[in-house]
């Protein structure tokens, strides 16, 4: 990306909008697995360049706790996928924003663990401010596209467990961000910051300790 590329303004969301306005998405029917979303909320860091927002869970948590995620969670009955992102979103980290906040929908992503993740790309605006509930969440990161968008990563790990490689990205000296999370994240990697649309994730898989 060129440099000025990565100032969080209006440029910035138009080509996210006019990239994903040109990406096909390719829904999963998810017969018989549960429903979830999640946003990939697009904000600035605090040298005004574009980031994404990550949560580490609580270590309260039952499932998966401690962990890297994407704000979202399970659908309640009678509510769209949309609605349930921004509900989760502002659950887990105090922002409240409204349906028009909602840039597009990427992919679908089917999990081991049996459900069906909806991710929303999503404008939060040069001011927002977020607070961890201390319930689900320990902390929230900003990590921003130049970090994600670093040329070592992402890393495609092959396990014997499956056929599936592995994907990961990498974060600062010693993190990595794995599957379901990686593959959503680097699918808007590459569709909404590259405007690659053929960018398909379906087929990375997971870490074994994901699976449960």
């Amino acid at each position: 990306m060129h440099e000025s590329h990565y100032t969080y303004n209006q440029d910035m969301r138009a080509r996210v909008l006019a990239n994903l306005g040109s990406f096909e998405r390719r829904p999963h029917d998810g017969e018989d697995l549960k429903r979830a979303a999640v946003s990939i909320t697009l904000v600035n860091d605090d040298n005004g360049e574009g980031a994404y927002v990550l949560t580490r869970r609580a270590a309260r948590l039952n499932r998966h706790a401690g962990q890297y995620a994407l704000p979202g969670g399970r659908i309640d009955t009678g509510e769209s996928p949309a609605e349930a992102a921004l509900r989760e979103l502002h659950e887990e980290v105090n922002l409240r924003l409204e349906e028009d906040a909602v840039l597009g929908v990427l992919d679908d992503y089917p999990t081991r663990s049996g459900y069906l993740i909806t991710p929303f790309v999503v404008w939060a605006g040069e001011d927002a401010h977020m607070e961890p509930n201390p319930e689900e969440v320990a902390r929230i990161h900003r990590f921003t596209f130049r970090e994600l968008n670093r040329p070592d990563s992402p890393e495609f790990v092959p396990i014997p467990e499956s056929e599936r490689p592995v994907i990961r990205l990498l974060m600062g000296e010693n993190n990595a961000l794995h599957a379901p999370t990686a593959a959503m994240v680097y699918q808007f990697r590459e569709v909404c910051l590259h405007g690659r649309e053929k960018t398909r994730v379906s087929h990375l898989g997971e870490p074994v300790w994901a699976w449960k």
